[in-house]
């Protein structure tokens, strides 16, 4: 999860600029985690206070894991309530009966990478996607947004090739067939799953390391925190297979940690524990 809280976090200050350069500070004064940190944190919670067994299980436990992930959604929302929520999801927050809401939204896919990281194949890594975004985003898209970028943060994980991962998607849910270089120019904000994930997991792919892959996210010129959050989150899967880049991406951690409050840093540690084990 630690990929796309670092990804959230270097795209917070360029949500609404149409940034179309690589050249920037990674992470300077003026950045701050958002939404979709504390949604990714709230679902990271949930899931490692249901523990491996349940989890391993989303058929038979499905109410178990949706009460969880609405517990802790809301609770966290509560905590951090100007964190950049959209409309509907804020009225879900502060609802008596929250009921999802049919939403397309890419706020499905921001957060779902710690479904990934806890998940013991890719079967259960699509099938907790797909509860967790059912929660809110039950629309077909909104569903599809979280389970590709699921599927993608778990083969990146488990050593498949950016060519294997590519194919993936391409064959159950986004043409990958375009350039960063051929639609930056004339790619806009879009909050939605199928206008901003493809772009996303385009950024991974052509990525040379974890910091390349956020700067090619935020230089699409989009929803720059939600893109570089699921962006990171997969590009931190891949490329921390590799001992190489552990130290350079250690950094940008560090770094990145003093933007969150005690609360949120102990989950990113816990979590990462949590997947371990």
């Amino acid at each position: 999860m630690i990929g796309a809280v670092i990804g959230d976090i270097v795209g917070s200050r360029f949500e609404f600029c149409g940034i179309k350069t690589k050249h920037f500070d990674l992470l300077d004064p003026n950045c701050f985690f958002t939404d979709d940190t504390v949604m990714t944190a709230a679902v990271a919670k949930a899931l490692m206070a249901l523990g491996k067994e349940i989890i391993s299980k989303p058929a038979e436990n499905r109410l178990k894991i949706e009460t969880a992930l609405i517990s802790q959604m809301r609770s966290f929302g509560k905590k951090y309530p100007n964190a950049g929520y959209g409309t509907r999801f804020s009225l879900w927050l502060r609802a008596k009966q929250p009921k999802p809401y049919g939403s397309f939204g890419n706020g499905s896919a921001m957060r779902v990478s710690p479904c990934a990281l806890a998940a013991n194949s890719l079967q259960n890594a699509l099938e907790l996607a797909e509860i967790s975004a059912s929660v809110t985003h039950n629309h077909p898209e909104g569903v599809k947004g979280a389970k590709a970028v699921a599927a993608a943060v778990y083969l990146a994980r488990h050593g498949s090739s950016k060519a294997q991962i590519k194919e993936f998607i391409e064959s159950y849910f986004y043409k990958l067939d375009f350039t960063l270089a051929k639609i930056r120019p004339g790619y806009s904000f879009n909050e939605t799953c199928q206008g901003s994930v493809p772009e996303a997991i385009g950024a991974f792919l052509e990525s040379m390391s974890f910091e390349d892959a956020l700067r090619n996210a935020v230089s699409l010129g989009g929803d720059s925190d939600t893109m570089a959050a699921i962006t990171g989150s997969i590009a931190f899967a891949f490329f921390d297979r590799d001992p190489s880049s552990r130290l350079g991406d250690a950094v940008l951690i560090r770094r990145a940690q003093y933007c969150l409050t005690p609360e949120l840093r102990k989950i990113v540690r816990d979590f990462e524990e949590f997947i371990k084990e």
